[in-house]
C-alpha cells in the first residue's frame, strides 16, 4: 500500500460524524490510520498515551463543522500498524509529518494532548513548514525542565495493580479526570473505560509509548518553534503539573497560555464548549467568541 488510501468507515470504527478512514505509509513503511471528518481548514489531532482517535469522540462532531479534522491513530494503537519499541517522540513526529504531506500538503493546524502534545512539539520543531498553528494541551517539555507528577498520581495513571485493560483504565481515570467532573459525568468515564476494554492497547505498545514520554526532551529546541502557539491546560491537572505549561509559555516565542479553570488532564472532554471556542477563535479568528 503506497501513499494515501481512502475508504469508507465500517463497523470497526465508531465515530459521531460521517467521514473516511485514510491510510498513510510512514517512512519505514508503517501503515498509519487517519480518521478524516468534516470540511474546512485541516486540523491534525494527536491523542496521548495509549489512546487512539476515540480520545476525541466528544469533540470531533462539533470541530468537524468548521475544520477538516484529521485524527491520527499513532503507530501501535487503534487501526495503525504495530512496530517494535522503543518509540520516541521524534519518530512519532516524523510519522505525523508523513500524514500531513499526504493529507494536508499545504500544512495544517496541529493540536496534540498529553503525549500527543510532546509529539506536536517535535513536529513543529522538525517539520515547521507543515505546521501553520500549534495547540499544546496538557503537556510539557520533558527533560530537565519537566515538572514531575506525584508518584501516586503516576501509579494510578499506569493502572495501579489492575490486570485487565478495562480495570486498569478505570484506575487511570481517577488521575486523568478531575474528581467533581467524574462524579457529575460518569457516562464520559464509562464510555472511555468501555472503549479501552474492547480495544486494549496491544502488547508492548504502552511501554514503548511510555518510554517515549520518559525520554522526551524538547526544552533545548522550544525556541525554534515559529508557529503561533496556544497552550491549553486544566488548572486542576495532576498528571501534568501546571509548571509544565508555564515552561512551554516561557520558552516558545510568542506562546499564549490559557488555563481551563477547575479542569483536569482531560480538559478537552471536561470542558468541550470552552475548548472548541478557543480553537475557533485562535485558529479561525472567530470574532463571535472573543468576549468569552
Amino acid at each position: 500500500m503506497e501513499g494515501l488510501v481512502r475508504c469508507r468507515y465500517d463497523s470497526l470504527v465508531e465515530w459521531p460524524a460521517r467521514g473516511e478512514l485514510r491510510r498513510v505509509r510512514a517512512g519505514d513503511g508503517t501503515c498509519l490510520a487517519v480518521h478524516a471528518v468534516g470540511g474546512g481548514p485541516p486540523l491534525l489531532l494527536i491523542p496521548g498515551l495509549g489512546t487512539d482517535h476515540h480520545a476525541f469522540v466528544w469533540n470531533v462532531g462539533e470541530l468537524s463543522q468548521r475544520f477538516e479534522c484529521l485524527v491520527l491513530d499513532q503507530r501501535g494503537v487503534g487501526l495503525s500498524e504495530v512496530t517494535p519499541g522503543p518509540y520516541s517522540t521524534s519518530l512519532l513526529a516524523d510519522d505525523a509529518a508523513f500524514v500531513l504531506r499526504h493529507c494536508a500538503p499545504g500544512g495544517a493546524a496541529v493540536m496534540g494532548v498529553s503525549m500527543g502534545g510532546m509529539v506536536a512539539e517535535q513536529l513543529a520543531i522538525r517539520h515547521p513548514q507543515l505546521v501553520s498553528a500549534l495547540v499544546l494541551g496538557a503537556t510539557g517539555p520533558g527533560g530537565r525542565l519537566a515538572v514531575r507528577a506525584e508518584a501516586e498520581v503516576t501509579r494510578r495513571l499506569l493502572g495501579g495493580d489492575a490486570r485487565k485493560p478495562g480495570e486498569a483504565f478505570r484506575v487511570a481515570c481517577t488521575a486523568l479526570y478531575e474528581a467533581d467532573f467524574r462524579a457529575a459525568h460518569p457516562e464520559v468515564v464509562a464510555d472511555a473505560v468501555e472503549w479501552r476494554a474492547r480495544n486494549p492497547v496491544r502488547p508492548g505498545v504502552f511501554l514503548a509509548q511510555w518510554q517515549a514520554i520518559l525520554r522526551h526532551d524538547a526544552g533545548p529546541d522550544l525556541g525554534r518553534i515559529r508557529a503561533p502557539t496556544l497552550i491549553l491546560h486544566g488548572s486542576s491537572d495532576r498528571v501534568m503539573p501546571l509548571g509544565n505549561a508555564e515552561v512551554l509559555r516561557d520558552r516558545i516565542p510568542g506562546a499564549e497560555l490559557v488555563w481551563l479553570r477547575g479542569r483536569g488532564h482531560m480538559f478537552f472532554q471536561e470542558d468541550r464548549e470552552r475548548t472548541h471556542q478557543l480553537l475557533f477563535e485562535r485558529l479561525l479568528g472567530d470574532s463571535a467568541t472573543r468576549a468569552l
